[in-house]
């Protein structure tokens, strides 16, 4: 149905990246995160299925990504920023959004 932009697939990279050279107890992501990362670092064509999972993750995680966020944190050390950019990073819910015509 739709190919990440180039934007997420570099947040999903970078993730998977970060992920492997963190310690494990500071690793966030669960297997369907990391199956999501691969899939978008990737490019794979996305799924109407996924993209609802992916809202449904990215909209009930958003204010916990703004909070850590607002309290100087960075993806290596929130294991909530690191679970967003698993999932595409900051801007993959306004894509999602316009993928499934979503206001």
């Amino acid at each position: 149905m739709a190919v990440p932009p180039k934007e997420l697939q570099d947040a999903a990279r970078k993730a998977l990246e970060t992920r492997r050279e963190l310690a494990p107890s500071a690793r966030a992501g669960t297997p369907v995160g990391l199956a999501r990362a691969r899939d978008i670092a990737n490019g794979a064509d996305l799924s109407r299925n996924t993209l609802l999972r992916m809202h449904s993750y990215l909209s009930r995680t958003e204010e916990e990504y703004k909070r850590a966020r607002s309290q100087g944190k960075d993806i290596t050390n929130s294991k909530q920023i690191l679970a967003t950019y698993l999932w595409g990073g900051p801007s993959a819910l306004a894509w999602v959004r316009r993928q499934l015509n979503i206001t």
